[in-house]
């Protein structure tokens, strides 16, 4: 039998050992009918004195995802047909941003983002093209006088910001400023609890605060620094439920987390989700799965079984030419962009310490190729001859090498690396498709040679300029946490998410933590 450990109620006498299962008595069984009558579901009420004030309804994320598409697309339209000189240029715009928006929820644009349609920045693609398709349609039934390539050129603003929408919508942010924090309850087998509450609190890109766990099973050691209101018994029990809303009610959780095992599973977890939802607290479970993105998972039913298929990592396919030119692209603009500053650099460098402007080094890519990196020389000229001397003075673990005072670097390559422009010139790397503008690091062949078959993976898409863990701490994060990353990336990648990273890097870079 479960307990819960209650506050200010009128029941008199010890509830119980905290988290030891009591076997049944009649004492038990009475107490356990004054828990029913206190916390039954659905009439189940929280004690007013602890009552949580009334949360700030959430934004209705579908209205302004619509709105946003309707104006980013109507407006420009609308200026770019009347600067045309083109006929009743608002009633163009007006009728193509309304079929835009209707397209785009039609086909679940708008949804929560955990239950969206997956799409990212080629379903924006593909909604744009459909667009296409109608209004052409349309031209050609009312025989509109529009002049087609002015129309395209006229929508185009509308792709551009639905896909950096969708960049910024699906990717997990860091921290947790701006969103509404769910308070977790977790509910489960000691392993299963151990193995979520390392992984919630280990990371901030998520909503979910951790508040309190309920045990299943016999007590064990652990759970220190987690408050456990209650425990649930090996076996079903009566009060499974009553112990479950319990605690999340007096840690005032809004979301049961429960971690399946062989003692809780079947029968007894869609009992506890009866009971669960009755009362209005949500229910979440959490699967053995890890490392993959919500838009890659699919579930079905089938003869009363609940699968998830999971869609294989992007390899090639459309999204992988879009990547392809979006990199080409991308580098030649930059280049001719930047070039300005690119001279002046390059005039720093070679007048400020002796040695070449560029360092050249031969690095590892895609599928373990080997190909020459370039960038803007920052240590001094015989660094590489020097590197063995500082081997114990190497501060991250793994094949890296790293230090934040490392004695080889010059002045103005300090700043360079502060600011990472000395990564710059690998813009022609990416320009010659060695590398890509979005991908993880590209290793040295000493790294690549002790890489295991886990971190070897980091090889199967190209190199990038920067990637998911530049953004998310640099050299601050250990190389284990620099590998999970960089493989998140690798198998979930998509032109979305690469739009969000170099929106994102924009912002890492000016901070400049963990450049060194």
């Amino acid at each position: 039998m479960g307990h819960v450990e209650i506050p200010e109620t009128d029941i008199s006498g010890p509830v119980g050992l905290r988290g030891a299962p009591r076997p049944r008595t009649a004492a038990s069984r009475n107490r356990t009918a004054a828990l029913e009558q206190l916390w039954r579901a659905p009439t189940a009420q929280r004690d007013p004195a602890g009552r949580v004030p009334a949360r700030r309804k959430p934004v209705d994320r579908a209205s302004v995802g619509a709105l946003t598409d309707l104006v980013a697309l109507a407006g420009p339209a609308w200026l770019l047909l009347h600067l045309g000189e083109q006929p009743r240029p608002w009633l163009a715009a007006a009728v193509a941003g309304l079929l835009w928006t209707g397209l785009r929820g039609a086909r679940g644009r708008y949804a929560d983002p955990v239950r969206a349609e997956p799409g990212g920045a080629f379903g924006a693609l593909g909604d744009w093209l459909v667009l296409l398709g109608v209004l052409a349609v349309l031209h050609a039934a009312a025989g509109g006088s529009v002049d087609p390539a002015t129309a395209v050129v006229a929508v185009a603003p509308g792709l551009l910001v639905a896909t950096a929408v969708e960049g910024l919508r699906h990717w997990p942010w860091t921290g947790r400023r701006g969103r509404a924090v769910r308070k977790v309850l977790l509910v489960g087998e000691a392993a299963g609890l151990d193995r979520a509450a390392e992984l919630l609190n280990s990371r901030t890109d998520h909503v979910y605060q951790l508040v309190a766990a309920i045990p299943v099973g016999p007590e064990r050691p652990g759970f220190e620094n987690m408050q456990v209101p209650g425990r649930l018994a090996s076996s079903p029990a009566d009060d499974d439920v009553t112990t479950v809303l319990g605690g999340a009610y007096a840690h005032d959780a809004d979301l049961v987390l429960v971690a399946p095992g062989p003692q809780l599973t079947g029968d007894r977890l869609r009992r506890l989700g009866w009971g669960l939802h009755d009362a209005g607290v949500a229910l979440c479970v959490v699967s053995e799965l890890s490392g993959i993105a919500a838009g890659r998972v699919r579930p079905v039913t089938a003869a009363g079984l609940t699968l998830l298929h999971i869609a294989p990592p992007l390899r090639g396919g459309p999204q992988g030419v879009l990547k392809a030119a979006l990199d080409r692209g991308g580098a030649l603009f930059g280049l001719l962009v930047l070039s300005p500053l690119l001279l002046a650099v390059a005039l720093c460098v070679r007048f400020s310490s002796r040695g070449p402007v560029f360092h050249r080094q031969v690095r590892q890519g895609q599928h373990n190729r080997p190909f020459t990196m370039w960038k803007f020389r920052t240590m001094v000229a015989d660094a590489e001859a020097r590197k063995e001397q500082l081997t114990e003075a190497n501060e991250v673990d793994g094949p890296l090498f790293k230090m934040r005072q490392d004695p080889r670097v010059t002045p103005v390559g300090r700043t360079l690396r502060r600011t990472s422009i000395d990564e710059l010139p690998q813009l022609f790397n990416v320009l010659l498709g060695q590398m890509s503008l979005v991908g993880p690091r590209p290793p040295l062949p000493e790294e690549a040679s002790r890489y295991d078959e886990r971190e070897g993976r980091r090889l199967a898409v190209k190199p990038g300029l920067t990637g998911l863990w530049q953004v998310s701490g640099r050299s601050d994060l250990s190389w284990q946490e620099t590998v999970s990353l960089d493989l998140w990336y690798v198998d979930n990648w998509s032109v979305a998410t690469d739009m969000g990273l170099l929106a994102r890097t924009v912002r890492a870079v000016t901070d400049g933590r963990g450049a060194y």
